[in-house]
Parts: structure tokens; C-alpha cells; sequence
């Protein structure tokens, strides 16, 4: 029995001697093959990193990331960062080979006392092992795994290059990777401007950042902050006023700074997706998103609020008293004509609910607003602005049959200048007919306009769709000396290494002639200054500036560009299913305010300068009357009221008058001794060279002398005017006489 009982005795023991020795050898291949695993993950890789999106003055702006991240080198953080992350993390990081013994037992000690897991033993270069290759699932294999890479990080990197990966993986909270996507999303400033206290807070957040967010939790990341801040003083990185002075500071999250930095403050939301689409397009959406570009744009945060309050204002301001405009939108472009870079971009009036970008992405009829780029092709073929356009009230032959525009301002004849001034549809359908299609469609490209055009003789009056940002950058046109400059918001790409990889270079080309363009800004301002766009001043814009107006059939569009020597902006308003924005809801009502309102605010502080005429341009002092040089007669003549009514009070060309200023206009039925002779431009060579024959001209009424004294006694009143009664000499062949706006002001029945 006794030898039974040994037996078993012996047969248990030597069974539980090879369970454990099986165990053994079982944990020691394990742990070799951790250990080995260890090895083979032993390696820093690189994270994705946030590309960065800077305004115009390299001040970021926005961020597309898959985690919002931007690597900095070591020399690029604060000193106080460091000291804090070491003082609560690791302070024997200096000295350990990537395991803390004494952390170690301290950590197992403790956490035995409570019960449970109250402190964890892990240095940060064990942080970082398990950052970059481990999950946060706790076991011992995850630990011995940990440990074993921990191990040969330290035999593999330097100090400095373990606390820079770790600096640029670890999570801060609120969405923030790394110190410095996390300093400038907390306080606005990059990582290497942290002040001691806002270096203790982000150390704070590491342990757990959604336990001590400062947003989600202030009180308790408050009281980890100034944890942080008393170990700083008891390992000496901070003396006794130091500290003192840091448990002082509130608790100063900067969350704004933060939403600028992620894209969702109140401003720039369209700009931020047209960049990224752009983007997006030329380098994939996987480099955009991960691969840490640095992205230079010619962005303005100040003028794009300004532009979003600007067109979210009117259409609020439209809605609350038409319930039908509940739907309308609005956008904007605002440009450098010189450079062509766009400081500001509107795409609807709210982000939040669409990002649909109608100012690059919506094809639209300008109405008149196109008008101006017949106009230019006009000029381009030699005519001026004085140039007079006849039988406008006969109708013009088309594959249609004959087509008469009609209009609110439409009369017989009229100059070019005057023609614009009032937008008259039959003017710009018959300049047209005299320009061509063909012509007229070249010059719309040569000025930037990439749209398919209709060649159809609607088109006269706005009828092919464009985008705002072609019809602004055309304009700019008018504003550069004739140049189109391309369009565009990025300036330069960076890799994450600081090296260009791309950058913008703007196609320059001569569209039209300097002489063109002086001359369209000059009729273009009569525009501003007493045509369709006067309600710009009556807004309180007061700078020198010209324009145009454009509005659809049924009032579903309504457009108006205009510019000043250094800024070109462009406003659109309508549905986005074409409906009325109101009844006669003409630009210059619903579009112009909103122009002004953004212009008043954008160009605050420039120069009330204006275009200086090129040298192949001349300045003709002309008759209204007749329409020819001007005498020394012609200046003592009167103004009556078919002339006042007509609003030909204002000299033309010049873009800030007087009167437009807040002087009070004469009424229409006071005659005016105001000179009957204007001063208006023209390329070299093309201006009228017969002398006015009404007030100076012998041949015409059979009077001699000089100027002075060759004023007819017979058919010119007291009052400087033709008679209406007045029968020239039956030898004359004069038929009848037309001012330069076209009008007729004595006719031979």
C-alpha cells in the first residue's frame, strides 16, 4: 500500500514537473518569439501628416487630414513642453533603457494597494512602441511585446530621435496629433511659442485626452494642469515665481484658433473647397489628406468675412419681405487684376448647407453684364466711345426673322458711351450685328471667358451662360491695361519636407489694347457715376471705380461687376431652379447694394487713384450739339431740358463727379449754364476733325469771322439753343443733329 502510494507520489510530482517544465519551454519560445516579433517592429514610420492651407500672408489657414497632424523637428517645440511631458511621463527618460524598473515596482505596488489599475509603469519610449505598432488592448502578450520593442527603440534611435516621434504621434484630444497640431489648435501659436502653463496643460491631456479635454472636462484638466505644473517644480525646471505665476493663468484653451485651424470657422468655408478641389485634382486625394503639404493661396480671411456678411445680409434683407426669395443665392469674386490671384470667393449663401460653389461651378446668363465685352470688340475695331450708333429703332435681320430688343431705355441713336451708360439692348444688339459673332466670341476668350457661346443674336444681351469667376476675370481685363491674367487661389505646393513642388504661373496675354481698356474703364465708369450702378454711391461707396450691371429675362439673374485700379469684384443673385427674384428685380436694386456693402469694406484705406491714359490715347474736347471738335463758341453755350432729362449733365469718362458726390442736380425743366462741350477719348487719329458748325462753323450756316463771332444770329435763341422752328439756308443739305449720345436734337422736316 505504502509502495502504491509512493508511487503515485512519483508519478504526480514528475507529472507536474514536466506540465512546468512544458510551460517553460512554452513561455520561453513565446518570449523568444515575441522578442524576435520585437525586433522586426522595432522601427519609427512616418504618420499621415495634415497638408496645411496658408492665407496670403503664410499664416495657416485651413488643414485636410485624415488625423490633424504636422510634424516639427525637435528644435521647433518649447523648451517647457519637453520639461512638462518629462515631469509627468518619464523623468528618468535620460536614464532608462526604455523600461523603468523603479516606475516599474512603483506602479505594481500601488495599483495592488487600490485594487485595481490606478498607474501604469510604461516610459515613453514604450508609449511610443506601442503608438506605433500595438493596439491599446491590455495583456500580457501586448506587454511583454511592448516592452521587448521598447527595448530595441533604445538601441536603435537616439533620446532626441525617440522624444521627436513621440512628440509628433501621441494624441492631445479634440481631434489634435502631435504638439504642434495641438498647440495650435489649443492656443493659435505654433509649438515652439508655448508658455509654461499651456505647455503643463497639453502634457495633461496625454495620459487621457478625452478625461482631461479642456473642453469637455475644464475643471478636471484645470486641476491635472497644475499637477503638471508643481512636478515641473519639484524636478527644478520651474522656480518658485515661475510656478506661482503659471497656477494664475486661466485656463486658456483657444477655441478658435482651433476651429480656424481645422476649417470650420464662421468664414472661408467655399474658398477652403475650392482649394481642396484643386487640389484634390492635380495631386490625388491620398496625398492631399496624408501627405503634409504646404499650400501658399492668395486667400484674405479679412475680405472673405467681409464677402459672406456682404452677400448673406442682402439676401436676408430680400427674404424677410419676399417670401418667393426664400431660395435665392447669392455668390462672389474678388480678385487682383494685376496678379490675378482671388482674395476672397462666395459660393451660396450658406456652407453649412451646401458646398456647392456657384461662383466657379453654376453657368448663368450675365444679361448686360456681357455687354461690355461686345463693346471692347467694337473699340478694338477702331470705333470710340463718341462713335455714334444709328436706326437702332429699326429692327436687325436674323435666321429668325427681324429682331427688335426691347428695353427701358431704347431711342434712335446713340454713342457707344451713352449706349453703355443706360445699357440700351438695341445698342449693343446692332454692335453686335457690326462686330460679328465670330469676332465678338474671340475677344470673350482672349478676355478669359472658357464658356461654350451661342453665336446667336441674343447673345447681345447676355444670353450664353458663363461663371462669375470668368466674367470678374474678364473685367479685370479693363483694370490691367488690356492683360488677362489667369485666375487663381493657390500660389505655391510644398512637400511636408519644405521643398516647392508646384507652384502657379500665371498665363499673361495681351487681350485687348491698353487704349481698349483705358477707354472701357472710362465709359464703364459713366456706369457707376450716373447710369444703371449709381446706387454704388447712393451706398456710400466714394472711390473712383466703373461697372456694370446685368439682369435676365424675368428678373432670375442679376449680376453686377465692377472695379477700382486694385481690386475687381464680381456679385451674382438668383435661384438655383431659375425663378423671379422679385418684381422688376433689376441689378441695380437686388446685386449693386451687396457690391458696395463688400467694396466699402475691402478697399477701406486705398488711394482714390484712378487709370492714366496710355500714350496712343487723346483726350478731344467734343459738341454735344453736333457731335465735332469743339470751338471756343461751343463753351458759352446752354444746356436745356431734353439735355438735362437725359441726364447728359455729367461729362463723361470721369469717374467721380460732383454731383454723384451729393450735390443737387438742377431740375428737368431749368436750363443750365453749363458749356454744351464735353471731353472724351480717343486713339490717336480717329478723333472727328471738322470743327462744330453750329456754333463755329461758317460753311454750314453762311456766317463769317472768328470763332467767336461766327455763332448764326438767326436760328440760335438767347439762351444758346437751336430753335425748334429754325430753317437753315435752303442751300445746306443738313438733315438733322445728333449729340453724342445719340439723340436728335434738331431735325430738317
Amino acid at each position: 500500500m505504502r509502495a502504491k502510494a509512493l508511487i503515485a507520489t512519483v508519478l504526480v510530482m514528475s507529472a507536474l514537473f514536466w506540465s512546468a517544465a512544458a510551460a517553460t519551454v512554452r513561455a520561453s519560445w513565446r518570449a523568444a518569439g515575441e522578442l524576435a516579433r520585437a525586433a522586426t517592429l522595432a522601427e519609427i514610420g512616418a504618420h499621415p501628416q495634415s497638408t496645411v492651407v496658408y492665407d496670403r500672408n503664410n499664416h495657416p489657414a485651413f488643414t485636410f487630414y485624415v488625423e490633424q497632424r504636422m510634424d516639427v523637428p525637435l528644435e521647433r517645440v518649447s523648451p517647457h513642453m519637453i520639461d512638462a511631458l518629462l515631469s509627468v511621463e518619464d523623468r528618468r527618460f535620460y536614464s532608462h533603457h526604455g523600461l523603468d524598473p523603479v516606475r516599474i515596482v512603483k506602479a505594481a505596488w500601488r495599483n495592488w494597494q487600490r485594487g485595481r489599475i490606478v498607474e501604469g509603469g510604461s516610459t515613453i519610449t514604450q508609449q511610443l512602441a506601442r503608438l506605433e505598432q500595438l493596439t491599446p488592448t491590455r495583456t500580457m502578450t501586448r506587454k511583454l511585446r511592448e516592452a521587448g520593442i521598447a527595448v530595441r527603440l533604445e538601441e536603435r534611435y537616439s533620446k532626441q530621435e525617440i522624444l521627436h516621434a513621440y512628440l509628433n504621434a501621441v494624441y492631445f484630444g479634440d481631434g489634435h496629433y502631435g504638439v504642434e497640431a495641438a498647440s495650435r489648435g489649443y492656443f493659435g501659436k505654433p509649438a515652439s511659442e508655448l508658455e509654461p502653463h499651456e505647455a503643463a496643460l497639453l502634457a495633461a491631456v496625454v495620459r487621457s485626452p478625452s478625461g482631461y479635454s479642456p473642453s469637455a472636462a475644464p475643471k478636471r484638466a484645470l486641476a491635472r494642469r497644475n499637477l503638471v505644473l508643481r512636478l515641473m517644480k519639484d524636478t527644478g525646471k520651474l522656480s518658485d515665481g515661475e510656478y506661482r505665476a503659471a497656477l494664475d493663468r486661466p485656463l486658456q484653451a483657444a477655441a478658435a484658433a482651433a476651429s480656424t485651424l481645422d476649417g470650420s470657422s464662421e468664414c472661408g468655408g467655399y474658398f477652403q473647397e475650392e482649394v481642396r478641389r484643386q487640389l484634390i485634382a492635380h495631386f490625388g486625394a491620398e496625398r492631399v489628406l496624408k501627405g503634409g503639404l504646404h499650400v501658399y493661396t492668395s486667400y484674405d480671411p479679412a475680405m472673405q468675412c467681409a464677402a459672406e456678411k456682404a452677400i448673406a445680409s442682402r439676401i436676408d434683407q430680400i427674404a424677410r419681405s419676399r417670401k418667393s426669395a426664400r431660395d435665392l443665392q447669392g455668390s462672389l469674386v474678388a480678385l487682383d487684376p494685376a496678379s490675378g490671384e482671388v482674395r476672397a470667393l462666395v459660393g451660396g449663401r450658406d456652407f453649412g448647407a451646401t458646398s456647392y460653389i456657384r461662383a466657379t461651378q453654376s453657368r448663368r446668363q450675365p444679361g448686360s453684364a456681357f455687354k461690355p465685352i461686345i463693346f471692347a470688340a467694337a473699340l478694338e475695331r477702331g470705333l470710340a466711345p463718341a462713335s455714334i450708333l444709328h436706326h437702332l429703332d429699326e429692327p436687325i435681320m436674323t435666321d429668325n426673322g427681324p429682331w427688335l430688343p426691347g428695353g427701358e431705355h431704347e431711342d434712335s441713336e446713340y454713342s457707344l458711351r451713352a449706349a453703355l451708360k443706360i445699357s440700351s439692348n438695341r445698342a449693343a444688339a446692332q454692335l453686335l450685328q457690326q462686330v460679328g459673332y465670330t469676332q465678338t466670341t474671340y475677344y470673350a476668350e482672349r478676355l478669359g471667358i472658357e464658356s461654350h457661346l451661342p453665336a446667336v443674336a441674343s447673345l447681345a444681351l447676355g444670353t450664353g451662360g458663363v461663371t462669375l469667376m470668368e466674367l470678374t476675370s474678364a473685367y479685370g481685363v479693363f483694370a490691367n491695361q488690356g492683360f488677362a491674367m489667369s485666375p487663381h487661389l493657390i500660389l505655391r505646393v510644398d512637400g511636408a519636407d519644405g521643398r516647392p513642388i508646384w507652384s502657379e504661373v500665371p498665363s499673361r496675354r495681351q487681350a485687348v489694347t491698353p487704349a481698349t481698356a483705358f477707354m472701357m474703364s472710362s465709359m464703364l465708369a459713366d456706369v457707376i457715376q450716373s447710369g444703371t450702378g449709381t446706387g454704388a454711391r447712393a451706398a456710400g461707396f466714394r472711390l473712383p471705380a466703373a461697372g456694370k450691371t446685368g439682369t435676365t429675362d424675368d428678373y432670375t439673374d442679376a449680376w453686377f461687376i465692377g472695379y477700382t485700379p486694385h481690386l475687381v469684384t464680381g456679385v451674382w443673385f438668383g435661384m438655383d431652379t431659375p425663378a423671379p427674384i422679385m418684381n422688376r428685380g433689376f441689378a441695380a436694386v437686388v446685386a449693386v447694394p451687396a457690391w458696395a456693402d463688400f467694396m466699402k469694406k475691402a478697399t477701406a484705406g486705398d488711394k482714390p487713384d484712378w487709370f492714366t491714359p496710355p500714350a496712343d490715347v487723346e483726350k478731344v474736347t467734343i459738341c454735344r450739339l453736333s457731335g465735332q471738335r469743339a470751338t471756343e463758341a461751343c463753351r458759352h453755350g446752354w444746356l436745356g431740358p431734353d439735355y438735362i432729362q437725359a441726364g447728359l449733365t455729367d461729362m463723361p469718362g470721369v469717374p467721380a463727379g460732383s454731383q454723384a458726390l451729393g450735390t443737387t442736380r438742377p431740375a428737368p425743366d431749368t436750363p443750365t449754364r453749363q458749356s454744351t462741350v464735353y471731353d472724351d477719348y480717343f486713339t490717336i487719329g480717329s478723333a472727328p476733325t471738322e470743327t462744330c458748325p453750329i456754333h463755329g462753323g461758317a460753311s454750314m450756316f453762311g456766317t463769317s469771322g472768328d470763332a467767336g463771332s461766327a455763332v448764326p444770329t438767326t436760328g440760335i435763341g438767347s439762351d444758346g439753343l437751336v430753335a425748334a422752328a429754325y430753317q437753315p439756308p435752303a442751300s445746306t443739305h443738313l438733315q438733322k443733329i445728333v449729340g453724342p449720345d445719340g439723340r436728335a436734337v434738331w431735325v430738317v422736316r
